[in-house]
């Protein structure tokens, strides 16, 4: 198997998300449910992680590969 993602807690994603190239923004929140915005094109996603859980590597994964759109190497090299 290739290089596995790392586990991270929401807080981390969401910085990663939020700081270039990605530049993801709050579009709407409503308690812990978060719509985002990219300002550089990406598609909008949702972000509803909160509190002390860990993220699984997958997990991590799935939203920067699949929900964001990016190549595995991009995600890996955003981490």
């Amino acid at each position: 198997m290739a290089h596995q993602f790392p586990a991270l807690k929401p807080a981390q994603l969401m910085a990663i998300l939020q700081r270039e190239p990605l530049a993801y923004e709050i579009l709407r929140q409503r308690g812990s449910h978060r719509r985002l915005r990219s300002r550089n094109g990406h598609p909008d996603i949702g972000f509803s992680f909160h509190g002390p859980i860990t993220l699984p590597g997958g997990l991590v994964r799935k939203v920067l590969v699949g929900d964001v759109g990016l190549s595995e190497d991009m995600a890996r090299s955003l981490l």
